[in-house]
């Protein structure tokens, strides 16, 4: 019998039907190359072995190493490594192209995102489930109480969908909230220093229920900001701006 382990957030899915559902959200067909991070009892690693033409999977839990080599999947290479901590040209130095398939631990959801995003050169989507309250986040509306720096930010890098809610009895051990399947297609590049869009983005939300005037002036004169935009603009809240207004009053700012 395996023993979960909580500090590596393990909620392993068994699911047949659910597991070939998530693989076809992610859009795997015999030309893929999936990147997986968390292997965990590998049901999903297998699921995606029948459809992706090789898997490189990474898995924490050394514990888990001989059950996961066991599987004997040809096209599987496992990585028992802790993904955070591995160089991004490294992992994809042999590569041309790859997806990624997750089901990602709760507690490190966010910086494997950015990870991702930030680093890699290569990936062409995400399909990761993910807390439902965080899905909700990432593909929030403009104007709403879930939309935020992660939401901007991941716009700012791809195209986020929800794909599918999924049930919390459907994990074991169960977890305390739902899950949702989310996919994030990248996309070109800004032509914008991502570092400094960042952190830009970061400041305009930095206290919620001030205003842009009162956030921006942590990293731009007032009377920078005065003499870039009307009141009426400098009076709103970071959460009335969509990407292309934060993008554009980026520019304004730093031309």
């Amino acid at each position: 019998m395996f023993n979960f382990k909580k500090k590596f957030g393990q909620n392993f899915l068994s699911d047949k039907n659910l597991l070939s559902a998530i693989v076809a959200d992610a859009g795997i067909t015999q030309d893929d190359v999936v990147l997986e991070i968390g292997a965990g009892a590998g049901a999903l690693t297998k699921e995606l072995s029948t459809r992706a033409k090789k898997v490189i999977s990474y898995e924490i839990d050394l514990d888990l190493k001989e059950m996961l080599e066991s599987l004997n999947l040809e096209n599987v290479k496992f990585v028992f490594a802790d993904f955070m901590k591995e160089d991004m040209k490294k992992v994809e130095e042999n590569l041309s192209s790859f997806k990624v398939v997750a089901n990602l631990p709760y507690y490190i959801t966010t910086p494997i995102i950015f990870k991702l995003l930030e680093e890699s050169e290569k990936l062409t989507s995400l399909t990761i489930m993910v807390q439902k309250e965080v899905a909700e986040r990432i593909v929030a509306k403009a104007g709403g109480k879930d939309y935020g720096i992660l939401t901007v930010m991941i716009a700012f890098y791809g195209e986020a969908k929800i794909t599918r809610v999924v049930k919390r009895d459907m994990f074991y051990p169960a977890p305390n909230v739902d899950s949702a399947v989310v996919r994030i297609d990248k996309k070109q590049k800004f032509e914008i220093d991502k570092d400094k869009f960042s952190k830009f983005v970061k400041a305009s939300f930095s206290m919620r229920r001030k205003t842009l005037f009162n956030n921006l002036s942590s990293l731009y004169s007032k009377e920078k900001l005065k003499q870039t935009f009307d009141n009426n603009f400098l009076m709103k809240r970071a959460e009335s701006l969509t990407l292309d207004e934060f993008i554009e009053t980026y520019n304004k700012l730093e031309n």
